[in-house]
């Protein structure tokens, strides 16, 4: 078995350890596999990564061992690796920042299967320059991996906030988790701070599942939802993250968390899951966001606009 593999990327070598080791056990998909998959993405994935502190998701025995979540940067983490410190309740928290490639490549590495970033930049972590909706399946259609069928209701409810969104004159883009849901996003300009994007996210919100109350709602208890999408705009709070377009999830079959066209909404064969690292060709063929907002927007008309509509 090889020991370690060198990889090369922007100047820097990076020495893959245990190349060799299989971290998704049921598909044998191996770490060396995984660098390959973040080399292949990088050129799209690094626009969303530049500037966000990360949470790490690390699988070190592969993705049948629990893991952990990382948000510190370890001390052996190379010098050359951007860092952000930034406060929390007792103290600093130093998260990783994923630059460049050769970061990317590294964090691989360290069995670091998922990067799941801030919904703000380092720079200015207070103001977000994303909202963020997180659509899953209600609880009546079932735990586990949406199908065809049962992934029906995250489609729609996405559609109604795609909708909405337009009547607020906010562009919207949406994308796979790779994990059980969509997440819908509105890119921002940093001027709101978290507070007033989160209130607005939930009027929003609640605004949608006042004019869908029989398939929607805004209740965070479960056994309160009856079988309701529930429209969660609970990590648009600081130092909250969400995974990062192109991430691997840590799930049987490498699914990635991918972006997709709205008009790819519409089809009945979407699913969370759809994209995976075997089918990496195709999913870099298009760019689904290449014609998406080049900028950040503000809140401030979309909110009187808001206002309008629940009066």
């Amino acid at each position: 078995m090889t020991t370690t593999k060198k990889l090369r990327s922007g100047g820097r070598t990076i020495d893959l350890g245990r190349p060799d080791k299989v971290l998704f056990p049921e598909d044998g998909i191996t770490k060396a596999e995984l660098a390959d998959y973040y080399r292949a993405v990088a050129r799209r994935m690094l626009p969303h990564l530049r500037g966000q502190p990360l949470m790490l998701e690390r699988h070190p025995d592969g993705i049948d061992d629990p893991g952990f979540m990382q948000k510190d940067v370890p001390d052996h983490f190379p010098e050359w690796i951007h860092r952000a410190e930034l406060p929390k309740q007792d103290g600093t928290v130093t998260y990783a920042v994923c630059d460049d490639t050769a970061t990317l490549l590294y964090l691989a590495d360290q069995a670091c299967i998922t990067p799941h970033r801030f919904l703000s930049r380092a720079d200015r972590p207070d103001h977000p320059d994303r909202l963020v909706f997180d659509l899953d399946p209600p609880p009546a259609f079932g735990g586990g991996t949406p199908t065809g069928e049962d992934f029906t209701p995250v489609r729609e409810a996405a559609c109604l906030l795609h909708e909405l969104l337009d009547e607020l004159r906010l562009p919207s883009t949406v994308m796979t988790t790779g994990s059980r849901g969509l997440h819908v996003l509105v890119p921002l300009d940093r001027q709101a701070p978290f507070d007033d994007v989160r209130a607005f996210a939930r009027d929003l919100a609640e605004l949608l599942a006042a004019r869908h109350p029989d398939r929607l709602t805004t209740e965070a208890r479960k056994n309160a939802r009856r079988g309701r999408l529930y429209l969660d705009t609970q990590r648009n709070v600081y130092a909250q993250t969400a995974v990062t377009p192109y991430a691997v999830r840590a799930l049987p079959g490498a699914p990635v968390a991918a972006p997709v066209a709205w008009a790819e909404v519409d089809d009945p064969d979407l699913t969370a899951q759809r994209w995976t690292i075997a089918t990496v060709d195709r999913l870099l063929k298009e760019n689904p966001w290449q014609d998406g907002p080049r900028r950040g927007r503000s809140l401030d008309l979309a909110r009187r606009r808001l206002a309008a509509l629940q009066a």
